[in-house]
Order: structure tokens, then C-alpha cells, then sequence
């Protein structure tokens, strides 16, 4: 899961991002921070975005991924050039990135974490189940189906579906995967992708949009289930937001305004990488919504 790392405002941005109107709001803001004694930290001439250098289908080096693709759109939106600050999402991202004020806006990050200060959701997802087809798992769509029984069943190790497999009695046969790597030199999802493949495992566990990403790419396409309909344990689905700095709270509403005019094509991006969309009644979504 992309760390941590998992009705908006209307009005048209365009207009208050002319030059002038750029001045009179940067000129706003200070003149906000000064009454209420904080220092508005975020940068007015580019859009600094805090990203990892190696972390597919999320984001990369060479601005491949849908995190990337994000982070276009919304430096599109507010006319400014987009600039990255890389560090791998591993311990310490957060404070080495946003918080050291190197940058201003992560683009992946779980909604309700008190870390940073939350936008309005972008999208929702789930854990999935990914298994090859016509092997006996077609149809299961949740971790207590008696057919993972004595199964062979990849986890990566301190996700939430872990804690349900060892309610379940799962974990005797499962195989773990490390959580926090750093890709540049590991990547475990795409080793249980490899493994499901290969029939070294029957089926495996991973968070939505990294396999679904995965499952399509680099060899047998595989079926990837939501898993919606478990009864116990830790939820399975989860809101993503742009995480900002504590207190930036207008600039989490510009960001909000972002959002809610272009959820159609930030959903055309996520469903271009595979990523499995849910609405808010948890019903699959397939289309951009407009």
C-alpha cells in the first residue's frame, strides 16, 4: 500500500491562478498567516510533490506511475510547473519530505491517519485476492471461503489481511512477504505475483491497486477479487487523500477543489493502472464518473 503509507469546493481555479490573481492570493495568505501567527510554507511558484523514486504502479523516477500521472493533472490545473522531491516510502518518509519542507503535497495517503492533514478522498480500494484462474478459487470472494483451506495463500506480512488469516487458521500454509522494503532493490509483490504464476502459491493478498497492477502485466493475466464480505477482523477497504501539512488548511481546500471539478479523469487515470475503484455504497466502479 502506497505509504502511509492508504461536496468539495467549487469555483474555477483557472481564474484565481491568472498572474495577478496568483499575486493577490499569495498576498492573502500571508497576510492570513500573520493573523493567525503560522507561516504559510507552501510554495506559490511550482508544485512540489513528495514521491517515491522506485514504488510502481504509485510512482518512479521516470514519472511513470499514477501517482505521477496525478500530480500532472494537478499541476495542469493550477498553471505551475511540477517538481519532485524523491525519497523512498519507508520509515522516515514523511518527516524527511513534507515535514523537513521540502515539498508540499503527498499524493498517496490513507485517510484518517493523523500524520498529515487530509484532502477530500480521491478514491477508495480495497485488499484484493489473486488467484489464476480455472484452479478451484473461482468465485471466492472473501479470506473464510472453505476453499483456502490448506492452501498455499501469500500475505505480506503486517497488513490487515494478516491479522485475519491467523483468525481464520490460514497462516500455517501462508507464505509472507516483507512490508516495508525499499524498491529500488525489492519488490515482493511482484515476487508473489511470480509465485502465484508459477503455482508456488495458490493465491495471494495485496492491496488493491498494486495487484491489480501486477496481475495484468508480465505474464498469465490473473483474477483479482475484492474482499468485501469478511465477517471479522480489521477493515479491508480504505479512502486515499493528498496528504498536506498540519494547519495548510487552505490549501488542502484548493486541493479539494481540484479534486471534486476532475474526479473523472483522476478516475480514468487509477482505472488505466488496474487499480480496483469502489463507490461510497462499495459497489465496483468501472467507469469515470462525470
Amino acid at each position: 500500500m502506497s505509504r502511509a503509507l492508504l461536496p468539495a469546493f467549487t469555483g474555477d481555479i483557472r481564474r484565481w491562478l491568472s498572474a495577478g490573481a496568483a499575486a493577490l492570493w499569495a498576498a492573502g495568505s500571508i497576510a492570513t498567516a500573520a493573523e493567525t501567527g503560522r507561516a504559510d510554507l507552501v510554495n506559490r511558484e511550482v508544485l512540489r510533490v513528495c514521491s517515491d523514486p522506485a514504488n510502481l504502479p504509485f510512482s518512479n523516477e521516470a514519472q511513470q506511475g499514477f501517482e505521477n500521472r496525478i500530480a500532472e493533472l494537478v499541476a495542469g490545473e493550477l498553471k505551475l510547473p511540477l517538481e519532485y522531491t524523491w525519497f523512498p516510502q519507508a520509515t522516515g518518509f514523511v518527516r524527511q519530505t513534507l515535514f523537513a519542507k521540502r515539498c508540499d503535497l503527498i499524493i498517496g495517503f490513507a485517510q484518517g491517519d493523523e500524520l498529515v492533514l487530509n484532502s477530500n478522498h480521491y478514491y477508495r480500494s480495497s485488499y484484493v485476492l489473486i488467484h489464476r484462474a480455472g484452479r478451484g478459487l473461482d468465485g471466492v470472494t472473501m479470506l473464510a471461503d472453505p476453499r483456502l483451506k490448506a492452501k498455499h495463500i501469500g500475505i505480506v506480512a503486517g497488513t490487515p489481511p494478516s491479522d485475519i488469516l491467523a483468525r481464520l487458521g490460514l497462516m500455517v500454509g501462508a507464505r509472507p512477504y516483507p512490508l516495508m522494503v525499499d524498491r529500488r532493490f525489492e519488490s515482493p509483490a511482484e515476487r508473489m505475483i511470480a509465485d502465484i504464476r508459477s503455482g508456488e502459491i495458490d493465491a495471494g493478498v495485496l492491496w488493491g491497486p498494486i495487484g491489480g497492477y501486477f496481475a495484468k502485466r508480465g505474464g498469465e493475466k490473473l483474477t483479482v477479487t475484492p474482499l468485501l464480505e469478511e465477517a471479522t477482523g480489521p477493515r479491508m477497504a480504505y479512502r486515499i487523500t493528498f496528504g498536506v501539512r498540519n494547519q495548510e488548511d487552505d490549501w488542502k481546500h484548493k486541493l479539494n477543489e481540484i479534486i471534486a471539478r476532475k474526479q473523472g479523469d483522476i478516475d480514468a487515470i487509477l482505472l488505466d493502472f488496474g487499480v480496483p475503484l469502489l463507490d461510497e455504497e462499495m459497489r465496483p466502479i468501472t467507469a469515470p464518473r462525470r
